[in-house]
């Protein structure tokens, strides 16, 4: 299918690796020129250098910044950095997250307030450095990444729950403003993925292992994927093929969505 994204240019940020590596190599695929943001620098060229590997026969490029998309003038130097690098910024994918299971009194106030920051202010902020833009142009799409815990909370990711609740409504919020513009803002809602956030030493996983007593990874593993109605957790490209989805111009219709990505995690209709 041609998603019709061949030379827009696109920001993903959390890009280093996971969900936000995949999207930005398949929007390469396709054509398009992407930025890649996240703070470790090492991580985040070889990504890009993949993507750009990825981009070769449809002339998609890749270029990074490294950055904690946190800062405060974080979403100004990005957005200036794609203008600078690509002319403009079409698509906006802001996926940069991070979480932590354990016993929702046992979470201390800075982090709470992290989790806003990341989840909600990171967001917002480069939605508004970036849409005015796309709005003049009358093309643009924004995807926020959220999650199943923005819709059913996880007792024991309870400031991640929080605020991917929170991000939900923002990216309404800004869906409802831009409306009519041609910049389309929807949101995804992935459950668990086998991305390096569950499967690296220290993981989610792992915390899932020790919390729930489990043997083993492998055993914890299985645990976690039978408690879908799916009966297994998301590859990471499962997740990544929707979000670039969003970004093209076959989502022409879409907008103001939250679409569940979840293996039929969360079982509710809307």
């Amino acid at each position: 299918m041609d998603l019709g994204i061949a030379g827009r240019s696109c920001v993903v940020t959390g890009a280093g690796r996971g969900i936000g590596r995949e999207t930005s190599r398949l929007l390469c695929e396709a054509g398009a020129q992407v930025l890649l943001v996240a703070r470790t620098e090492d991580e985040l060229a070889e990504a890009a250098a993949d993507c750009g590997r990825a981009g070769a026969v449809s002339n998609g490029r890749a270029a990074h910044l490294a950055l904690d998309v946190g800062a405060a003038d974080a979403a100004e130097r990005i957005v200036a950095e794609a203008e600078e690098r690509f002319g403009s910024l079409d698509v906006l994918v802001n996926n940069a997250g991070q979480s932590k299971w354990r016993d929702l009194d046992d979470v201390p106030d800075e982090d709470w307030q992290a989790a806003w920051d990341l989840n909600v202010m990171a967001p917002m902020r480069l939605m508004r450095a970036a849409i005015p833009a796309m709005a003049e142009r009358g093309w643009g799409r924004v995807v926020n990444v959220s999650s199943t815990a923005g819709k059913r909370p996880s007792a024991k990711m309870g400031e991640y729950s929080v605020a991917k609740a929170a991000e939900l409504s923002l990216s309404r919020l800004y869906a409802d403003r831009w409306a009519g513009s041609g910049v389309l803002v929807n949101a995804i809602c992935p459950g668990p993925v086998k991305s390096e956030m569950w499967m690296e030493p220290g993981g989610l996983l792992d915390q899932s292992v020790e919390l729930h007593g489990h043997p083993g990874r492998d055993e914890g593993l299985e645990a976690a994927g039978s408690s879908r109605p799916i009966g297994r957790l998301a590859e990471v490209g499962e997740i990544a093929s929707v979000i670039t989805f969003l970004c093209s111009e076959r989502a022409s219709f879409v907008l103001g969505a939250a679409w569940s990505v979840d293996g039929g995690t969360v079982q509710v209709i809307i």
